[in-house]
């Protein structure tokens, strides 16, 4: 099934945008775990609309209902299902565009996979009001490993051409990662976000929209954990991160840039430390190579396109009458989608982490 991740973990994500609920069922997750809801639940605020500009006006609690798999406060090893209930939907909102294909997003395409009978209000199964179950399922496992010293952040490294500061891949630390887990608007560099923040909510006044690169790193993650060809770390990360909608890039490390690198400069060096662990000195390899972590941190970017819901008219067909029309798009909308993607970044590193990590000796 296309909404089916597995590993050694299964994560279910189920429900449409504007259906009674959406929700995610966990299935092989260790049993006796102590889930912090309060914890849990600022996770899932982190993904919430901001209360600038730069974020949609529909305004959901987000507060997630566990149905089993979950009882005083542990795990219990059965399937963990959560609910979230849609209930603040604007369904007429998708009156006019019932038959008339909005560019950018999957109405044609699911229109043809399912037939017409997909549900176009809000996106349906596609919209990105299905990060809020991956962020429940990502919270669980950050808690998992959190308990065992691993750690993952991000940060908004970039918007429509402005840069934050980037990550130390060397020495970033726990500390590090907590406090750009906790910033309202999630950079290292403040006078950065500010200008982010002014971008977006020009964009936004002119009936548009803008894109942008998260960048996350995971610390502590043991070397040894993975396997290569396709059971490779990097392979089970990107096939979450290409779950998320609107991502459209991934790169681990220093990615593409190492195709305009000499051998000389790209591999990174081992050495001893005073600690008498084997390190690199520099990590251009981003903590995995050969689809295994080398004890390094994890380092990836994640690069998210505009959102295809604008206000600006646009030119489109209505595949009822097969004829070319304007399309005039109503709805509340993210001007820049970056901001609230940074927690749904973290849960796909988070899920993809844990799953391998329950392989690894003594867990």
């Amino acid at each position: 099934m296309s909404s089916i991740w597995n590993h050694n973990i299964s994560v279910s994500i189920f429900g449409e945008s504007h259906g009674p609920a959406i929700g995610v069922v966990l299935d092989n997750v260790p049993a006796g775990e102590y889930i912090d809801m309060d914890k849990l639940s600022k996770f899932m605020a982190r993904r919430a609309p901001k209360k600038n500009k730069t974020s949609t006006q529909r305004r959901e609690k987000d507060m997630p209902q566990i149905m089993s798999g979950f009882l005083n406060g542990k795990t219990t090893g059965t399937p963990l299902c959560a609910f979230i209930n849609n209930t603040d939907t604007h369904s007429q909102d998708y009156k006019n565009i019932s038959k008339l294909v909005r560019p950018g997003h999957a109405d044609y395409t699911g229109a043809l996979r399912y037939s017409g009978f997909n549900d176009v209000r809000g996106g349906g199964h596609f919209s990105g009001r299905l990060t809020a179950p991956l962020c429940f399922a990502g919270a669980v496992a950050a808690q998992i490993l959190e308990r065992r010293g691993i750690y993952t952040g991000a940060h908004i490294l970039e918007v429509h051409g402005i840069k934050d500061d980037a990550i130390d891949s060397i020495i970033i630390d726990r500390d590090q990662i907590v406090k750009m887990r906790t910033a309202e608007f999630p950079v290292i560099n403040e006078a950065k976000g500010a200008e982010m923040i002014k971008d977006i909510e020009k964009a936004s006044s002119f009936g548009d929209s803008v894109g942008g690169i998260v960048e996350c790193v995971s610390i502590n993650v043991p070397a040894g954990i993975g396997s290569p060809i396709f059971e490779g770390l990097e392979n089970s990360i990107a096939s979450l991160i290409f779950g998320i909608p609107a991502v459209k890039g991934l790169e681990f490390g220093v990615g593409f840039n190492c195709a305009r690198m000499l051998g000389s400069e790209n591999n990174d060096e081992f050495f001893v430390n005073d600690a008498g662990h084997i390190v690199t000195r520099t990590n251009n390899h981003g903590g995995i190579l050969g689809g295994i972590s080398s004890g390094m941190p994890i380092t990836l970017r994640v690069a998210f396109k505009p959102t295809p819901s604008i206000s600006k008219p646009q030119q489109t067909v209505d595949m009822s009458e097969m004829k070319n029309e304007t399309l005039n798009v109503k709805g509340r909308h993210d001007p820049c989608v970056v901001p609230r993607a940074v927690p749904v970044v973290e849960a796909a590193v988070n899920i993809a982490l844990l799953s391998h990590m329950l392989d690894y000796p003594n867990f």
